[in-house]
């Protein structure tokens, strides 16, 4: 016979050990691991669907007028406008200045490089001839 002081431990003790039970299985289901890639995806850059208009005068515009617009008074090189830019690709001057070529002017001047996709799309438009599109 069951005095009455275990009768009350007993469903104590089952709701403790169900507790326990509980957390550890939430704890296992929520450290579950998980790739960097699936989880925050690498931003794309599209290198497909280059045009000056749509990609490469804005490029240009927010990233190199502050001292490249057309009073380029600061570097006497203005790249407003696709016949100015096209000069610079023709002279093979812009993807030197922009990767930080030896024997180039390193563009944008005293920052650091563009970013990486912003340079793939304007080397990907001089590859395929600087098309005024």
């Amino acid at each position: 016979m069951l005095d009455m002081a275990s009768n009350q431990k007993y469903p104590m003790n089952r709701i403790f050990t169900s507790l326990v039970v509980l957390s550890f299985a939430l704890s296992i289901v929520s450290c579950a691991y998980h790739v960097e890639d699936e989880l925050y995806p690498p931003d794309v850059c599209d290198t497909i669907n280059v045009t000056y208009s749509g990609t490469i005068a804005g490029i240009i515009m927010t990233q190199c007028f502050d001292c490249h617009d057309a009073q380029a008074l600061e570097s006497g090189i203005p790249l407003e406008g696709y016949t100015n830019l096209k000069s610079m690709v023709d002279a093979n001057r812009l993807i030197g200045a922009l990767r930080h070529l030896n024997g180039f002017s390193p563009m944008p001047k005293d920052r650091g490089f563009l970013p990486e996709c912003e340079i793939l799309q304007i080397e990907k438009w001089v590859a395929n001839g600087a098309p005024n599109n």
